[in-house]
């Protein structure tokens, strides 16, 4: 696992990226002793947070700004620019000492450990991780049949902490080539930042490259839906953050499946979801399937 201050420099990198601020002057702004004490000192910090500037991503910065208080940012992607977050829910990082028995997914894990020593999985191939959206996602292996290997590992309600804790399980034995994921959307329905989703992707980066130096890592970004529409300016923060993330980590990449799923009027595209307007459709799976096809090669 890398260093604190090797884990500090991609976020620095990720939020001079994500709101047009420079590097240098926010690093002299953050210190060695973490990510957390690092995104905190972004928060005051005037580089990341330009007064009045509109910048791709720029909702990135509300994930960065103290509850309550104004960013003064313009985002010209969406209605939604300038809005204020809730505080942040305590984290809820791997490895945290939470028991065996007091984690809700270790049913649906040991199923997947089951079905891999029945079926031992043939490394090198393409493996889809995160919540419902992958579990429900019933033709995923079909739809891209045309590759050797696609493997589903969707268990529903997880979070992004959540796949990075089961890392070892969901990732490892595949030994795949490319791991895309999905998660976070639930982390801010339970009251998280953007700024803690993105360090727990981080987090999982960092699992991944340990185990799986190789592998490619690539984010499908949070959906925007119909019932947590209330959620989207946290859903952009989020998604311009691990973004810019990725455009500054080596062997990742991001995929836009948010700026599809919206209409005319920047709303969710109720046709693409299910009566829960909340989960995705046939329509809103071939939607996924068209963008996410362009990055698997």
């Amino acid at each position: 696992m890398r260093s604190s201050l090797t884990r500090v420099v991609p976020l620095v990198l990720a939020t001079a990226l994500a709101t047009g601020g420079a590097p240098g002057a926010v690093a002299r702004q953050t210190n060695a002793s973490g990510p957390a004490t690092a995104l905190a000192a972004l928060a005051d910090a005037p580089a990341a947070r330009p007064s009045g500037t509109t910048v791709d991503g720029a909702l990135a910065v509300a994930a960065l700004a103290p509850a309550g208080s104004p960013t003064g940012v313009s985002d010209n992607s969406s209605a939604h620019s300038a809005a204020v977050l809730p505080a942040p829910a305590p984290a809820q990082p791997a490895g945290s000492g939470a028991s065996e028995a007091a984690d809700p997914w270790r049913d649906s894990i040991a199923a997947f450990v089951a079905a891999d020593r029945a079926q031992p999985p043939q490394p090198g191939g393409v493996l889809f991780v995160g919540s419902s959206s992958i579990r429900l996602w019933d033709t995923l292996e079909t739809e891209f049949d045309a590759l050797p290997v696609v493997t589903r590992r969707g268990f529903g309600g997880s979070r992004m902490a959540d796949c990075t804790r089961h890392l070892k399980q969901l990732v490892a034995p595949h030994k795949p080539r490319l791991v895309l994921v999905y998660a976070g959307d639930n982390d801010l329905a339970e009251g998280r930042s953007p700024a803690q989703v993105l360090e727990s992707f981080i987090a999982f980066v960092d699992g991944v490259r340990e185990a799986l130096p190789a592998t490619r890592i690539a984010f499908i970004s949070i959906k925007p839906s119909p019932l947590r529409a209330a959620l989207m300016p946290q859903a952009e923060a989020t998604n311009a953050l691990i973004r810019a993330y990725t455009q500054a980590t080596p062997n990742t990449d991001y995929i836009d499946i948010y700026s599809a799923m919206l209409g005319p009027e920047g709303r969710p595209r109720a046709e693409l979801f299910r009566d829960d307007a909340l989960h995705l459709n046939t329509q809103g799976y071939a939607l996924w399937k068209r963008i996410i096809a362009a990055h698997l090669n």
